[in-house]
């Protein structure tokens, strides 16, 4: 995919931001070379999140690559109100030693104080003031913090959810957001969306593994959902488990640069991807769904 594409060395590292925030549009460039990007039609993706707890990274990367191509955002909150991202994946506090594993990369955390400026994200709608025939697509970012359950669990998200699929318009989710798909539910059938689509999403031994490493101090933090994980929940919605598909092992997170190290899965109209490591894949695949 080359799509937007950087020189020099590392991504974002030898980068200077440059900022024009009053179209929702990011212009980044280093000292000799621009990003480059191929002109599309205007899209219209639809992004939720929750009043706080959000991942910064899959919320702000995928938002940078979308508006870099002239694609249209909006969010919505539970009641219009301005999103809070998880402040311990963005400032790294209370991660301790763990911190450069498990804190927002800084590309993340960059792309993100440019979220925080723009219009779109600042004026955000409520989840009842929209309606699927108004967008192109709909991207469901995660998040682990238990603020998130107000997201996860909506009843005007998940119906959201059912128009889109039943619509047939490009959905794509990542990390917990795979779990608002596998919640709504088809009218017609009284099974999952999903229910007979391939697809990925936070891998047990990840979410585990986590919560294991700073359990000492963080207690829960890791599970939204102590009496679960998000792939148990999620293969409970598929017809069978071996549409679930695992991917690599997550070592490494993925950037422009290395776009090989993440992993995501596509059925139909249906985009899922594990974790912030699969971020910039999940980011340029939606972005070809879009075009096509």
């Amino acid at each position: 995919m080359n799509l937007i594409y950087l020189k020099g060395r590392g991504v974002w590292g030898e980068l200077l931001w440059r900022e024009n925030i009053n179209n929702d549009r990011v212009n980044l460039s280093t000292s000799t070379d621009k990003l480059h990007h191929n002109k599309m039609t205007v899209k219209k993706v639809l992004i939720p999140l929750p009043h706080y707890g959000c991942d910064p990274s899959e919320v702000a990367i995928p938002w940078l690559l979308l508006t870099e191509q002239n694609i249209a955002i909006t969010f919505i909150t539970p009641e219009g109100k301005v999103a809070q991202a998880d402040d311990i994946m963005l400032s790294g506090k209370r991660l301790g030693l763990l911190k450069p594993l498990l804190q927002a990369r800084k590309d993340a955390q960059g792309a993100f104080s440019l979220l925080q400026q723009s219009s779109c994200f600042n004026n955000p709608l409520s989840y009842r003031d929209v309606n699927e025939a108004d967008f192109d697509a709909l991207l469901l970012p995660g998040g682990h913090d238990k603020g998130v359950k107000e997201y996860l669990e909506s009843e005007p998200l998940q119906q959201l959810v059912v128009d889109f699929f039943l619509a047939n318009k490009p959905v794509a989710a990542i990390c917990h957001g795979v779990l608002l798909p596998a919640r709504s539910i088809n009218p017609a059938t009284g099974k999952s969306v999903i229910n007979d689509y391939q697809c990925t999403g936070l891998l047990k031994s990840q979410e585990l593994s986590a919560y294991y490493l700073t359990k000492w101090w963080l207690k829960d933090y890791y599970l939204t959902y102590p009496e679960t994980t998000t792939q148990d929940e999620l293969v409970k919605a598929l017809a069978s488990p071996r549409q679930f598909k695992m991917g690599p092992t997550p070592l490494l997170r993925d950037d422009l640069d290395n776009l090989q190290r993440g992993f995501v899965v596509q059925d139909r109209n249906y985009l899922s991807a594990r974790w912030p490591g699969d971020v910039y894949q999940f980011s340029l695949a939606f972005i070809e769904m879009l075009k096509n």
